[in-house]
């Protein structure tokens, strides 16, 4: 029988930790939650690799470095409410659910959404809200958010996601440059948001996230 509890320590000591993830809420999350109730049966072997996990579709799992260190840049407090945009399976939300006050965890596909429900209540997480529908439109009637996280690449972000984010809030994405990607934090004031460079990750662009080409007559 696997030992999972292990190889969540194995995945924190060799990928987290050495990716100067320290913030102890972030650590205790990762150590905490399940990976492998949160991904299809076929890739519960592999839940703990070090690298992005694919779902089909263009989607995909987060490798756990750069969810942790996704996570470390956001700096997400426990009185905040949190948007996880692509949450999948739910495990981005479950770690989130740890840290944070409340989750709304926005997934397009109806299947993933119903398993990261059952997957949630299983493990009695209760600050998680499920919300299907389509990614690139957030989830606005749970919102403003203190702080949005993208779970997948993207070329530009779509302007109804900035709009739920509370001025004075954070979102972090991985923006995708051809195959190279770059996670960036954004900072709003003033109903602009700021992007600062973070470091380097990948992972296929998400629906609706797609660069928008401009037109010349």
């Amino acid at each position: 029988m696997t030992d999972f509890a292990a190889r969540r320590t194995t995945m924190v000591d060799t990928q987290v930790r050495p990716a100067d993830v320290t913030k102890f809420p972030i650590i205790d999350a990762m150590l905490s939650v399940p990976r492998e109730e949160f991904v299809p049966d076929a890739l519960r072997e592999a839940a703990y690799i070090g690298e992005n996990l694919d779902l089909g579709a263009g989607r995909v799992v987060l490798e756990p470095r750069t969810l942790a260190k996704m996570l470390d840049a956001l700096d997400v407090q426990n009185d905040e409410l949190v948007l996880d945009v692509g949450s999948a399976f739910g495990y981005s939300s479950a770690v989130i659910a740890r840290i944070a006050q409340a989750v709304v965890a926005l997934e397009v596909d109806a299947d993933m959404a119903q398993e990261a429900q059952t997957a949630l209540g299983s493990l009695d997480i209760d600050n998680v809200i499920v919300h299907q529908g389509e990614l690139a439109e957030g989830a606005a009637q749970h919102g403003p958010y203190d702080a949005i996280m993208i779970e997948g690449g993207a070329e530009e972000v779509p302007a109804a996601i900035l709009e739920q984010l509370k001025d004075g809030g954070r979102i972090v994405c991985l923006f995708m440059e051809g195959a190279l990607g770059v996670v960036r934090v954004g900072y709003k004031t003033h109903g602009n948001v700021d992007w600062w460079d973070d470091f380097n990750a990948t992972a296929p662009v998400l629906p609706g996230f797609e660069r928008k080409v401009a037109f010349a007559l």
